[in-house]
């Protein structure tokens, strides 16, 4: 089985953004409509995607399984890129639950991890990556 490289901008959304996105109306829905369009592929790890497919779940979002994975399946799966984390990052982020996203974007060669977190936004930028907000990140991409 052959892996298809996927185009666009590779990024990386915190479980926060990828939330956002995918349930909310607003600036962050945006994010869906690029992955969709592949302008950006959203680079995962089994740890983010799997925080990810649990934060799905929680209560709060009043998601019943079946919507939860039809959101995975049919939202998220087709345009994500799934990596192997091969820079392991510990001890960067104030938080340390927070170094599998910076683990992930280095792995994944990407540009951009778009998060909400204060901790990892005032990291600025880590080995040539970007650390930015949601709204710093869709200026920019609207300005492409």
């Amino acid at each position: 089985m052959g892996k298809e490289t996927k185009e666009g901008l590779r990024v990386v959304l915190d479980t926060n953004v990828f939330v956002s996105a995918l349930l909310f109306r607003g600036e962050t829905a945006k994010l869906v409509r690029w992955w969709q369009e592949g302008k950006i592929v959203p680079v995962v790890t089994g740890e983010t995607y799997d925080e990810l497919v649990t934060a799905l779940k929680y209560p709060k979002f009043k998601l019943s399984a079946e919507e939860s994975k039809a959101v995975m399946n049919e939202e998220v799966l087709p345009y994500i890129d799934v990596i192997e984390v091969t820079h392991p990052v510990k001890g960067t982020s104030p938080d340390p639950d927070d170094d599998k996203f910076l683990s992930c974007a280095v792995s994944g060669k990407t540009t951009y991890l778009v998060t909400g977190d204060k901790g990892l936004l005032s990291l600025g930028q880590y080995r040539g990556l970007r650390i930015t907000g949601v709204r710093e990140f869709i200026e920019k991409m609207e300005k492409k």
